[in-house]
């Protein structure tokens, strides 16, 4: 996996005109993903945590997937323990607890890291495509990124963003 991410980064560095298509990530089960499996629908991509004041976003966020996901919405969940170490467990763990408590039908990804050196590629994109309040890292769980049908960053979203708040913008891209 950090091959591929090496790659990836590498692919990042040499090609200036990088598009969110070009990254992968890895599934909350394991399997490799393509961004490119989302070419055409507006994605909201969202790091997330099980044991933060935030977690109940869940709800909003599952509420806004079934309510759009049939007009092309797609949401992505990345869980990071680099917050207060608040998604301690293992991808098992935090898929149960997504489903038990939140229902949770939306894609989820393994564990990433979303700040500093160990940054996850996709991330290094997504930050350098659109600064928040403390210029490229991500503030905390639960920062929100939407992107266009064209695989275009077009908003960043603090985590105290609701995602309910959110919908009335995808309901244009869509």
């Amino acid at each position: 996996m950090l091959f591929i991410q090496l790659i990836l980064l590498s692919n990042l560095l040499i090609m200036p005109n990088a598009t969110f298509y070009n990254l992968a990530a890895k599934s909350i089960t394991g399997e490799e993903i393509s961004m490119s499996k989302y070419k055409g629908k507006v994605v909201l991509i969202v790091n997330t945590a099980s044991k933060c004041g935030f977690t109940p976003q869940y709800d909003g966020l599952e509420k806004i997937y079934k309510t759009y996901k049939d007009q092309g919405l797609v949401i992505l969940g990345f869980p990071c323990n680099q917050f207060g170490n608040q998604e301690p467990g293992t991808e098992e763990d935090i898929q149960k607890g997504c489903m038990v408590n939140y229902g949770v039908t939306f894609q989820m990804f393994s564990k990433i890291e979303v700040n500093g050196e160990g940054t996850h590629p996709l991330y290094k994109y997504l930050k350098s495509e659109k600064k928040g309040i403390l210029g490229k890292n991500i503030k905390w769980n639960f920062t929100k990124f939407l992107i266009d049908r064209n695989g275009k960053v077009v908003k960043r979203y603090s985590p105290t963003t609701k995602p309910e708040s959110i919908a009335s913008k995808i309901e244009k891209l869509l």
